[in-house]
């Protein structure tokens, strides 16, 4: 009997991304995304949920890809990553695939040279390819990105 690796689905652009079930908190219908000031550009901003404030990131933007704006299908999936609560917009989420974790390999190599370490591998489903994502990857890079900021400041400090 082969063992069965249960992700939740979803579509950012022509291509389908995939994370572990087991992260998923839930999926909610985009509401007003209230900006923050001085965040990188793939950072929205927050949303409150039901009395929790939670980061949301725009997945095109993370990925470099332009934002096509929000439309009915747009939803963001709200995980859990370092025992708060982060969201990530997408294009629209379609359901939980189970892989049989035959049909997943590793990602290449050149995947990972290239900077996209937040690939975990890829999968085969239904004749199509279900490119598996490492969410604490995918939202580590706010504070990647503000190192820089960081190092500025301290450098026009001396």
């Amino acid at each position: 009997m082969s063992r069965e690796t249960h992700i939740v689905g979803f579509q950012v652009g022509r291509a389908t991304y995939g994370v572990p079930i087991t992260s998923l908190h839930e999926i909610v219908r985009v509401p007003e995304i209230t900006a923050v000031p001085d965040a990188p550009a793939y950072l929205e901003g927050v949303i409150n949920l039901r009395g929790k404030i939670v980061s949301v990131v725009d997945l095109r933007k993370r990925f470099g890809q332009a934002s096509a704006g929000l439309d009915r299908r747009s939803r963001i999936l709200v995980v859990e990553h370092r025992g708060r609560l982060a969201g990530m917009i997408v294009d629209s989420a379609s359901e939980v695939l189970k892989i049989p974790e035959s049909e997943i390999e590793a990602a290449p190599a050149m995947m990972q040279e290239g900077g996209l370490d937040c690939v975990t591998g890829l999968a085969k489903y239904q004749g199509r390819l279900v490119i598996l994502l490492d969410i604490s990857k995918v939202l580590a890079a706010p504070e990647a990105g503000s190192e820089p900021a960081a190092e500025k400041t301290a450098a026009a400090g001396k």
